[in-house]
């Protein structure tokens, strides 16, 4: 018996070791148990993207939960997380599933569920589904013919793209985009975003947009680490005016600059709340997590908008968004949602926002950062991971616990914030935050500063302070 757990978006395993048909029967066994025992005649979204024997395992959850009487709505073909999303609440569903590890190794899988406010399950729900997680599973899945089952009504195919690209459409002026000149380039990382930017922007030059579910060997998370052949196209070219990159399943951004520069999620934050409210007039409340830049609370505060941080993981956000005026909220990892569309993080929306912003304006990228920068000042972020022994990271935590770093290196510590990790201020705009991973033997370290190279020398004094 497999011992099933949700992280922080979804349960994710290795294909064929721990990710199989029989786990994610048991999984919507539970799905199905969750959603008859509070909802009368329930439905579910179901869709997949672009890895390895996707299909076959959403056909599996299909099957479980229309044999459990629930109705199946299934997508036709692979889709984004997003567009699972906007289709619980475009075809009023309880719920989504998605069959997808997001930005993870090509060898795993994985299984997000989406409330039926089109985000993330909320915990306490995530909570319940994982408790009737049968020890085993007990359907047959095999002698489950999907033809009944669509013939007797309870499974029925839906177009989640078409749904998607219209709202797009509704929701965009992309003839804007379309004639303001721009050459963009676009990075899917082989993943569920390919169609859509070839429907709703046919000139975007692309790259890595086929169908390959070993992703080249890459991870399909869009850091700058992995998309150096893109970066290095847009240096080589000469001619990109913008380039975006979306993960695995689409719903974290990368973005690069016409210098082939990455531009990270902080500054992007930034530029989406300065564009929404200086530009178009929008307010709303900011909501981020904790590793997200300090630099928000002073754009907030020059215009005006409440913020807060929540703890680390999109579900904490998602829950802010549905039950408050929310304008955006992001976390440092690349994914970012916005007012006007679903709670819910998507790369593709975010670009199309940035995209509309420098049609709009005539402006470069770096020439809308500099805006920025005369509002907030300028920084910059980084993040380095320690891959270190179990042992050794929980006696670092227990330091971090008992308030025993008051310096690393030259830099003094100030004042110290816990809502998720530890994050060291040196001064208001300078500051290092630990935090351990809850599954890998690895510490995360990030710092944020006034350039690249102090961020660098941050992190290096953390890693002798810490490691000696």
């Amino acid at each position: 018996m497999t011992d099933i757990k949700f992280g922080t978006d979804g349960w994710r395993a290795i294909i064929a070791k721990e990710f199989t048909t029989d786990n994610v029967a048991r999984v919507s066994l539970a799905v199905a148990n969750f959603l008859n025992e509070k909802n009368e005649n329930p439905s579910v979204v179901i869709g997949h993207d672009c890895r390895f024997a996707g299909e076959l395992f959403a056909e599996t959850a299909a099957k479980v939960l229309a044999t459990k009487g629930v109705k199946v709505l299934l997508a036709k073909d692979f889709v984004s997380t997003p567009m699972v999303s906007l289709g619980v609440i475009n075809y009023k569903s309880n719920i989504g599933v998605v069959i997808t590890a997001s930005h993870n190794p090509p060898s795993y899988n994985g299984y997000k569920l989406k409330g039926d406010f089109g985000g993330p399950l909320l915990s306490h729900d995530i909570t319940d589904v994982e408790n009737r997680i049968p020890d085993y599973n007990s359907i047959d899945i095999n002698s489950i013919k999907i033809d009944d089952l669509i013939e007797s009504g309870m499974i029925k195919y839906i177009d989640l793209e078409d749904d998607y690209c219209k709202h797009a459409e509704n929701n965009f002026d992309l003839d804007a985009i379309k004639n303001s000149g721009l050459k963009l380039a676009y990075d899917p990382m082989f993943g569920a975003g390919i169609n859509v930017i070839s429907r709703l922007l046919p000139d975007v030059l692309q790259i890595h947009n086929d169908i390959n579910p070993g992703f080249h060997g890459q991870a399909p998370e869009p850091i700058h680490r992995n998309l150096l052949e893109f970066s290095e196209l847009i240096k080589s070219r000469g001619d990109i005016d913008c380039g975006l990159a979306t993960d695995g399943d689409a719903d974290r951004i990368g973005l690069y600059n016409g210098k082939g520069e990455f531009i990270d999620s902080h500054h992007l934050i930034l530029l989406l709340i300065h564009y929404m409210v200086k530009y178009k007039g929008i307010k709303g409340k900011v909501v981020t997590a904790f590793s997200c830049t300090v630099k928000v609370e002073k754009i907030c505060k020059h215009y005006g908008l409440d913020q807060e941080t929540v703890q680390i993981g999109f579900k904490h956000i998602a829950g802010k968004m549905i039950s408050e005026d929310v304008l955006l909220g992001g976390e440092e990892s690349g994914g970012i949602a916005t007012k006007g569309h679903i709670p819910e993080r998507d790369g593709i929306w975010m670009g199309l926002i940035l995209f509309e912003f420098m049609a709009k304006t005539g402006k470069s990228l770096e020439d809308l950062i500099v805006e920025v920068y005369a509002i907030v000042g300028p920084f910059a972020f980084e993040r380095i991971d320690l891959h270190i022994d179990n042992d050794i990271k929980n006696t670092i935590v227990q330091n971090c616990k008992d308030g025993k770093y008051t310096y690393f290196g030259k830099y003094s510590v100030e004042r110290i914030e816990t809502t998720d990790g530890f994050k060291f201020f040196f001064d208001d705009d300078t500051w290092l935050m630990i935090r351990p991973s809850g599954t890998e033997p690895v510490l995360r370290t990030y710092a944020e500063a006034s350039s690249q190279e102090k961020c660098f020398d941050i992190l290096e004094d953390t890693r002798k302070t810490l490691l000696g």
